[in-house]
């Protein structure tokens, strides 16, 4: 396989910020996204690419070793762990073991077999885990209030999963083996979803929990009275205690939001109160209020 230039990919300089470069990213992807450019076999080829290309630039610990090993930097962590059994093998040979090769430049058997992979025999190639891939998938946070199924489409490959109820904002899960495939016999790597939940409703959601606030008119804060209360699922009656106070929060048990992977379990809604001071009021009404002052 030909080397790929991911900073050309991606047309970065290697100087580039993390932020410069999530940027890049999203702008060609969207640019190449198999919905856009459909049966394009160049456009796929270049969204696989470019998905490469950010799996490893936007990992700092992956970019690093790119940068230092280029089209090798998946086995870095190898590359750099023989090159220090070398340089130990070689200053003990200096130190009057010798090379088996009567001081040429092959190494001995002893060291060849070290280096040679599995199994330690020569010749032998290491299998290395394919790479693992990171994706970001956006949804609304109605659309994690119950379990659904998503075809998501990575590096040109359609993968179907069941995304449960209760997902969190910025939460990851690992699907195994949905990453490249391995080196040499290894195993596949691995796919990390990151979900982003926008929330664009009038509840606010802390974990499995909910907040709302509720307008309460003054009369039913002071007398008490039957209220109909929006959650998120419907509507609910609700009785109010006679002289509830502004700010007054009240619980809806199991009326909040499912708990991640726990079918059928809910946590709560919490109502806050804000008593609204009645306008316009006729002439009649002030007496009342003045008559009610004084007593």
């Amino acid at each position: 396989m030909p080397f790929i230039d991911y900073y050309k990919v991606l047309d970065l300089d290697k100087k580039a910020t993390e932020a410069e470069i999530k940027k890049a990213y999203r702008k060609m992807a969207r640019k190449y996204h198999p919905d856009l450019n459909p049966n394009d076999k160049v456009a796929e080829q270049k969204f696989k690419e470019i998905n490469e290309a950010n799996e490893v630039l936007s990992n700092v610990e992956n970019r690093k070793k790119y940068d230092q090993h280029g089209e090798n930097w998946q086995h870095a962590d190898e590359i750099n762990k023989q090159q220090q059994q070398q340089r130990q093998y070689s200053n003990s040979s200096s130190g009057g073991f010798g090379n088996a090769q009567g001081g040429g430049g092959d190494y001995s058997d002893f060291f060849e077999s070290m280096f040679a992979g599995a199994g330690g025999q020569r010749g032998q190639q290491r299998s290395y885990k394919g790479q693992d891939f990171n994706a970001e998938l956006e949804l609304d946070l109605k659309e994690v209030y119950e379990s659904s199924k998503r075809t998501l489409t990575i590096n040109g490959k359609n993968i179907r999963l069941t995304i449960p109820a209760g997902v969190e904002n910025g939460q990851i899960i690992k699907i195994a083996g949905h990453g490249a495939e391995g080196q040499n016999g290894g195993p596949k790597g691995d796919l990390y979803l990151t979900f982003t939940i926008k929330n664009d409703s009038n509840f606010k959601r802390d974990k499995e929990n909910l907040y709302s606030n509720v307008d309460l008119d003054l009369y039913t804060a002071v007398l008490g009275g039957d209220i109909t209360i929006p959650t998120f699922d419907g509507k609910v009656k609700f009785k109010v205690a006679p002289g509830t106070q502004n700010g007054t929060q009240v619980k809806l048990k199991g009326k909040g939001f499912p708990v991640y992977k726990k079918e059928g379990q809910f946590g709560d809604l919490y109502v806050s109160y804000t008593i609204t001071i009645p306008e316009n009021l006729t002439e009649k009404q002030k007496e009342l209020f003045i008559e009610l002052s004084k007593t």
